[in-house]
């Protein structure tokens, strides 16, 4: 496993589809398995800097299910074979 920055982004990566094919299964399935249906949102609620030109706004939330943190966990493992 490489340490340079580039690795980092490619773990990046690596979770985010392995998030996003995790939650599409667990929508997918939660019709027959309700249990999957479950998630837990985690963040930060949104903050605004207003600079009376500029407004930004900061924050981020996730919702994590069972087949979400399967699909980082597969996510991981897979960046770990690269």
């Amino acid at each position: 496993m490489a340490k340079n920055p580039a690795s980092i982004w490619l773990l990046i990566i690596f979770l985010i589809i392995g998030g996003l094919a995790g939650s599409f299964l667990g929508q997918l399935l939660a019709p027959t398995f309700p249990v999957l249906d479950t998630t837990n949102t985690i963040g930060i609620r949104p903050g605004v800097l207003d600079l009376r030109f500029l407004t930004i706004t900061f924050g981020f939330s996730i919702a994590v299910g069972p087949l979400t943190v399967l699909g980082f966990i597969l996510g991981y493992l897979m960046y770990r074979k690269v």
